[in-house]
């Protein structure tokens, strides 16, 4: 099997961890708790993209906007369609990022990252400019690794037993929704 079909292969459980995503942070008011790292603030916000079927039945809805797209795509939830896109706001301490998130990919998309004492500061010295690579490096480098981290908390509880009683709750909180 070459890469490319292991991908469409594999797919399915990066829109189940977009979803799953979606889920613990309404679970807790858009707070989830990472072992290791405490809380982080994550938001999904006015962007989603759900998908279904194959070939020539196979559907896009774009969900944009506020409350009453939410529920559009908690409807789409509902059809069965699956979760393929979603624009997040992902937040610790006093930083924020926002970024589109593809599910199927892992791709990272419009990635804005939290304002800084240094991208205040319009300095043309090679240490200033510098200092402000490595800093914007690092932070996108911080958003990577969150996700990684929120990645392997969906992983280990999809590979256990726990993962049948994780579905009740995904499944309640889809019907509950809109």
């Amino acid at each position: 099997m070459d890469l490319v079909d292991l991908m469409i292969e594999k797919r399915f459980l990066g829109q189940e961890f977009l979803t799953w995503l979606w889920y613990k942070s309404e679970e807790r008011g858009g707070s989830v708790d990472i072992p290791g790292i405490g809380d982080v603030l994550v938001v999904f916000e006015k962007h989603m993209l759900l998908e279904s079927g194959e070939g020539e039945s196979f559907e896009k809805i774009i969900c944009q906007g506020l409350q009453a797209e939410m529920r559009e795509a908690h409807t789409g939830l509902k059809m069965g369609k699956k979760l393929e896109q979603a624009r997040i706001l992902l937040g610790r301490g006093d930083y924020e990022w926002n970024l589109t998130l593809t599910g199927s990919v892992f791709d990272f998309r419009s990635v804005r990252t939290p304002k800084t004492m240094a991208t205040a500061e319009e300095s043309d010295d090679p240490g200033a400019v510098e200092g402000r690579i490595l800093e914007k490096a690092g932070l996108y480098e911080e958003a990577a690794h969150l996700i990684d981290e929120l990645f392997r908390m969906f992983l280990k509880k999809r590979i256990t037993q726990d993962w049948q009683q994780e579905l009740v709750g995904i499944r309640a909180w889809i019907q509950q929704a809109g």
